[in-house]
């Protein structure tokens, strides 16, 4: 494929299937009171800091916003990102137990056994040791194998979907030490064969965001919360 059909591909498959998704997910699910387990005396004070008042609007919008802006569409992104490496032929999912995609990387020439992490800062210390031993173990298991014959640590890599390898946290760092941790443009190089790809697919990626229609995104879900806050038996404005 192409360097500039491979990146409408992706501009459309992140318009469909996680831009409108979250909206229309979001709009579903997060405008129901039933979503949320409420903490009362720390959403009274975020209504009081987001409407100056105790309301229903601002129940809504302290349950709301963060909902929309946070969780719900970092939770999809990482596995939403994988499926389209392989629904888009870029990566094959992995046979390999704790590997999300293999692939063949376009610079070394080498086959690259994958785990998919979103940014620089997306594990905690408590992860570095299972990675690790993960794929040590997984190395151990593949050299049994006389198809996995030659492979090596490096063959075994983290790849980062965006950011400079200056940013990755210490844990990666850490990581990086015993297997690749391949970010940003270099990660984005190695899986599609393309040196430029990344820059060019954020500028796609940043103009398919400005033409979302997002008008009516946070009035119409606050809306209808505030609506069902309204006439809870939990509040009592």
């Amino acid at each position: 494929m192409l360097e500039k059909e491979l990146t409408v591909s992706i501009v459309e498959y992140f318009e469909k299937n996680i831009f409108k998704q979250h909206i229309s997910s979001t709009l579903k699910n997060h405008s129901k009171l039933k979503s949320y387990n409420i903490n009362p005396i720390v959403v009274k004070y975020l209504s009081k800091v987001l409407d100056d008042k105790y309301s229903p609007e601002g129940i809504a919008k302290a349950l709301y916003y963060p909902r929309v802006l946070g969780t719900s569409i970092n939770t999809s992104f990482g596995t939403r990102i994988q499926n389209m490496f392989v629904e888009l032929n870029i990566a094959q999912g992995s046979m390999i137990k704790g590997m999300d995609v293999e692939f063949m990387d376009k610079i070394d020439n080498r086959k690259k056994w994958c785990q998919i992490k979103s940014g620089p800062n997306t594990i905690n210390s408590e992860d570095v040791k299972p990675l690790i031993k993960k794929f040590t173990d997984t190395i151990n298991l593949a050299r049994t194998n006389k198809a996995f014959s030659g492979i090596n640590n490096n063959d075994f890599i983290v790849g980062v979907l965006y950011g400079e390898q200056s940013e990755l946290s210490m844990h990666y760092k850490i990581i990086d030490k015993t297997h690749p941790v391949i970010i940003g443009r270099d990660f984005w190089h190695r899986i599609t064969g393309f040196p430029n790809f990344y820059d060019q697919l954020v500028v796609a990626l940043h103009e398919c965001i400005y033409n979302l229609d997002t008008e009516e995104f946070f009035t119409k879900g606050c809306d209808e919360l505030a609506n069902e806050i309204r006439t809870s038996p939990l509040f009592h404005f």
